[in-house]
């Protein structure tokens, strides 16, 4: 077989909302995530500086916020913010649901 697949609801969540695809789908070089974010829902603050994976959020459905090195981007469904490696990042959820995919890779 010449591909992976799976479904997203299938991989259980990590933090109640991420569902981390790389693995399930045998990937070599990128990482692919899908964040189911409930009201209120507040990720982590990080950076990938070390593995020096830069990332792209893109907001599928909802509202939210991502925070970049201090500075809040309201972001609507459709939107996408690409996010060098050495920058911190934090997604935060407003009052209704809604869902990223995040893709990355070095």
């Amino acid at each position: 077989m010449s591909y992976t697949r799976v479904n997203y609801r299938d991989v259980e969540p990590t933090a109640g909302a991420m569902h981390f695809l790389r693995d399930p789908l045998e990937c070599e070089h990128v990482g692919v995530t899908v964040v189911d974010c409930e009201p209120g829902w507040t990720g982590k603050e990080h950076d990938h500086a070390e593995r020096d994976h830069e990332e792209v959020y893109l907001l599928i459905d909802g509202e939210a916020t991502v925070t970049v090195d201090d500075e809040a981007v309201d972001m609507e469904a459709g939107d996408a913010i690409r996010i060098p490696p050495e920058s911190s990042r934090q997604i935060r959820n407003g009052d209704a649901e809604s869902t990223f995919v995040l893709a990355g890779a070095p």
